[in-house]
């Protein structure tokens, strides 16, 4: 078992990663203050893990579940007033605290209930998915989606616990864990070369589901998140790293419909993207881009953009980002392997090369 810190003062939290923790009340207990707590959940992960977690939450007055439909469509408000619906029809009061179990999108519906119910009560995430583990369970983004623009909907709020039972990896369909692999590999892009480097070496091992080496991806990518968000929690600054190949991606994700591409799948093309830009510039060169290429493609994910998506939707959807700041579209690129750099004067003809180099029409 690994432990590492959030370290954001009062808001501090830990990040607990190993086997066998669903159970385990005596991870979970310390970190619920009252005698109230609603577990959120969704139609496929329920059936599987729902009856383990239970057992470590004994001598709750109140012990409710919600089981939300499952997949990125459904990240709506919609969606989200499931969870008030229940919690107001079973008289939870401020001292109730939410678990979150599944992936990033049970993970950001239930935080962003959490950061709204009676303005604001604890919760607890239990990322269930790679991708939710080293990405979206850490850092107290929460949020829905706008059929104009993902996550425009949202509050930051932070965890009292993030808890990664790497046991629920072994159920985890291969487009999924490759999906979470994206988010890994960003990590080595924007921050940490040697773990590029690692990654370069390992990525089969990782595919393959090595639980010694999926435990030393998940904690160094926590790790990596961590720090970049003690130093910028609400993203004024230095955060912004984190969305590299996110702008391209969440392009993809609304024009093509949430669900239709997964989001590490979109993460990836759009880091591609990011780095032909960055190449274009001439702040890395070609040579790294094929390295980024090379593993993406090991890993089994996309490179470039949806067969027929054309520049003007990249444009039109990149321009609703929530990156964009008085009117300039800031996108994160590479100023070298393991430095990403935040820009704001991209001149568009560079822009539209490096979507046309990666297919788009």
């Amino acid at each position: 078992m690994h432990c590492l810190n959030v370290e954001l003062g009062e808001r501090s939290y830990p990040i607990v990663i190993g086997s066998k923790l669903l159970g385990d009340s005596q991870q979970l207990l310390p970190y619920i203050r009252g005698k109230q707590v609603c577990v959120v959940t969704n139609e496929t992960v329920g059936p599987r893990y729902l009856a383990r977690l239970l057992q470590g939450l004994p001598g709750f007055d109140k012990l409710d579940v919600v089981e939300l439909p499952d997949g990125e469509a459904f990240k709506t408000l919609e969606t989200v007033n499931r969870i008030f619906d229940l919690l107001l029809e079973k008289r939870h009061n401020r001292s109730t605290t939410l678990i979150a179990l599944g992936g990033g999108v049970v993970g950001d519906m239930t935080g962003f209930a959490a950061a709204c119910y009676q303005r604001g009560v604890d919760f607890i995430q239990i990322p269930t998915t790679l991708l939710s583990q080293v990405d979206s369970s850490v850092g107290g983004k929460t949020g829905v989606n706008h059929p104009l623009g993902k996550n425009m909907i949202g509050a930051f709020h932070q965890p009292k616990l993030v808890l990664a039972d790497m046991d629920t990896l072994a159920t985890l369909p291969e487009r999924e864990l490759a999906a979470g692999i994206a988010e890994v590999i960003k990590y080595g892009l924007i921050c940490d070369a040697p773990f590029f480097g690692w990654l370069e070496t390992n990525m089969l091992r990782l595919l393959e589901r090595d639980p010694e080496a999926l435990a030393y991806a998940v904690e160094r990518s926590c790790r990596d998140k961590a720090a970049v968000v003690a130093e910028d929690e609400r993203e004024s600054g230095r955060r912004a790293i984190l969305n590299f190949g996110h702008t391209f991606g969440h392009a993809i994700e609304a024009v093509q419909g949430y669900g239709s591409w997964l989001h590490g799948e979109a993460v990836a093309a759009g880091m591609v993207m990011a780095a032909e830009l960055s190449a274009l510039r001439g702040s890395i060169d070609m040579a790294l881009v094929g390295r980024i290429r090379a593993l993406l493609e090991v890993a089994g994910l996309p490179c470039g953009a949806p067969e027929g998506m054309t520049v003007a939707q990249f444009v039109d959807a990149m321009a609703v980002d929530k990156k964009v700041l008085d009117g300039r579209l800031r996108l994160v690129l590479l100023g070298a392997l393991g430095d990403a750099e935040i820009v704001d004067d991209t001149p568009e003809n560079q822009l539209v090369e490096a979507l046309q180099r990666c297919g788009a029409v």
